[in-house]
């Protein structure tokens, strides 16, 4: 069982830039992908980001790609997520969320089973 902590959130000017962490606590040896998910007022659970513990693969949602970039450090045991040109819409509850041990598919949020409690990201002039 994983445990996981974000940080980071706050609010933001439209193209602005924020940097989220995820701590993870109880960490088996296993491989498993690591994964950003947001979730909007009124909205589902949509995902963001993702990246393999152990070889670092990046995935990301058509919509982020190229303004946000997630990283692992295997040493610290943290994930981050760079949010870049953030926009209005963009303005969510983040979560960090750890994956099934060989789940084949890191962008659906049915194959992780480890969630923090969520850091809010506020995108507003």
């Amino acid at each position: 069982q994983v445990q996981l902590t974000e940080s980071g959130g706050g609010l933001v000017q439209p193209g602005g830039s924020l940097r989220l962490s995820c701590a993870i606590a109880e960490h088996t040896p296993d491989r498993f992908f690591m994964g950003w998910f947001r979730e909007a007022p009124g909205k589902e659970r949509e995902f963001v980001a993702a990246v393999g513990w152990h070889g670092g693969t990046t995935y990301y949602a058509d919509s982020v790609e190229g303004r946000f970039t997630i990283s692992r450090d295997k040493i610290k045991n943290m994930v981050f997520l760079q949010l870049g040109d953030l926009k209005p819409e963009e303005t969510a509850v983040y979560y960090c969320a750890a994956s099934r041990p060989n789940s084949p598919h890191p962008t659906q949020w049915t194959e992780y089973d480890s969630w923090g409690q969520g850091t809010r990201v506020t995108v507003s002039s």
